[in-house]
């Protein structure tokens, strides 16, 4: 069966996935929503830089709802909730990378009760997913889990070379790089990554019958222990070169599960840190111990390139099974495992 399909919002992980959808041999794209009104009226082919497709992205809402699709792989910066209610209402299965959805109970009350009574107007359902948070934090614990009949801790750890992402704007102004020690911690960041990895971690413990008693979060600065020239500029000596988040889960009082995210920009840090290079490594503590590293084996002046693949491709990869589920926000424990669809 061809599923019709929509790309809402042509981004980075969005024109990734408009790609993907082109090339899906089960999902046919019927429409194309942009933000900015420069991008109206061009042809997806000539967003995502494959052939003419003949269709053409519109800015509005309505020519979006009038091809009734059935799904959009909706993707924006934050989720407009007037028009995500209006396409779930209207019928349209929704898979998004926005997050806020991984586990309903963490919801806001009202925002929640908003969007349930639109999936049960549309009889559509609607699910957040992506590579983190999705996969490495809810996909993948859930199997490594499924070997345990005693979990003592599962810890995720999130490693980011970042020495040649050449975005000065990005490391330097965003997230705080080259700032001088007395800064501390960036608390906003802090609220951030709490926010985001939060529900998957509440959603694995409720999963595994532990549910957690509360989140606590902390972050770690190291400075650079020398000049260090990097892709998006210079490194002062003494200033923030690696930050270090974690959030923990605690059930019965002890630490159950915990999300350990490091992104540094050089290896010459003091104090110096354990390093590992781009990717994830998953520790079970339990009666069957597991330690597991995921590596990207990418070039790090390609990475850019390919790293939005992997939070895209398993939106796109989700769609038939999202589609196929019972009217609702649907999580990653309410899907059935899916595969991907390769020719």
């Amino acid at each position: 069966m061809t599923l019709r399909a929509v790309q809402w919002s042509t981004g980075t992980i969005g024109l990734r996935s408009l790609r993907a959808v082109l090339d899906h041999p089960h999902l046919r794209l019927t429409g194309v929503h942009v933000h900015s009104p420069a991008k109206s009226g061009l042809d997806a082919g000539e967003l995502c830089g494959s052939g003419p497709t003949g269709i053409t992205a519109t800015t509005e809402l309505d020519d979006i709802l009038a091809l009734s699709p059935d799904c959009v792989l909706y993707m924006p910066h934050t989720p407009d909730p007037d028009d995500l209610c209006a396409l779930l209402a209207s019928g349209a299965n929704v898979v998004t990378t926005t997050g806020g959805f991984h586990h309903p109970p963490s919801m806001d009350p009202a925002f929640r009760e908003r969007v349930e009574d639109a999936c049960k107007r549309g009889g559509a359902s609607l699910h957040s997913t992506g590579s983190s948070p999705g996969f490495i934090t809810e996909a993948v614990p859930l199997v490594l889990a499924s070997l345990q009949r005693r979990l003592t801790k599962l810890t995720i750890h999130e490693y980011a070379d970042l020495s040649q992402r050449p975005s000065p704007g990005l490391l330097f102004d965003v997230m705080g790089f080259g700032r001088p020690a007395t800064t501390g911690y960036d608390e906003h960041r802090l609220a951030h990554l709490t926010s985001s990895f939060g529900p998957s971690l509440r959603l694995v413990a409720d999963a595994l019958g532990l549910p957690l008693d509360e989140l606590r979060a902390s972050g770690q600065l190291a400075m650079a222990a020398r000049e260090s020239r990097i892709a998006a500029g210079t490194l002062d000596a003494g200033t923030v070169a690696a930050q270090r988040t974690t959030v923990t889960g605690f059930h019965d009082g002890r630490p159950l599960l915990e999300f350990n995210s490091t992104w540094y920009c050089t290896t010459g840090l003091s104090p110096a840190w354990e390093l590992r290079p781009t990717g994830w490594r998953v520790t079970v503590d339990g009666d069957t111990p597991l330690d597991v590293d995921l590596n990207f084996p990418v070039p790090l002046d390609r990475l850019a390139d390919v790293s939005p693949g992997y939070t895209a491709h398993r939106a796109v990869n989700a769609v038939p099974a999202v589609c196929a589920a019972p009217p609702g926000i649907r999580t990653t424990v309410d899907l059935p495992l899916f595969t991907a669809a390769l020719g």
